[in-house]
């Protein structure tokens, strides 16, 4: 099984979202992306479970909302037409299908796209 390239992922969050990346702490299997507003991402990959992921945005100081593509494969959510993908739009119980890539760095590109969005609306208001 191989790892991801976590220092890949670091780099391309910094330089292609500087705008709304503060701070990046690499892990051996994770990366947690610090941004502007206080929040932060967390992409986090198995080391035992070949390409089980979670890419969690924790916004519970700013606003209390969550948002979570990730692919384990809760039978609750089994209904979803991409299971075990899915996406927890907003809190834990709101899920809906999710359409990641299977490749992390395209997948955090995703990712960090929809986070620049949001908080561009955030802003906005």
């Amino acid at each position: 099984m191989s790892r991801v390239n976590i220092k890949r992922l670091q780099e391309m969050a910094e330089v292609e979202f500087a705008d709304i990346v503060m701070d990046t702490m690499p892990g051996f299997n994770e990366l947690r992306i610090i941004l502007t507003d206080g929040s932060f991402i967390d992409a986090w990959f198995s080391l035992k479970l070949q390409k089980r992921y979670s890419y969690h945005w924790e916004r519970k100081v700013p606003d209390g909302t969550i948002y979570r593509h990730d692919n384990a494969p809760h039978q609750r959510w089994q209904e979803i037409k991409t299971f075990p993908k899915h996406f927890h739009d907003g809190d834990e119980e709101q899920v809906t299908e999710s359409h990641l890539p299977n490749d992390p760095e395209l997948a955090l590109r995703q990712v960090l796209t929809f986070a620049r969005k949001r908080l561009k609306q955030i802003d906005q208001r």
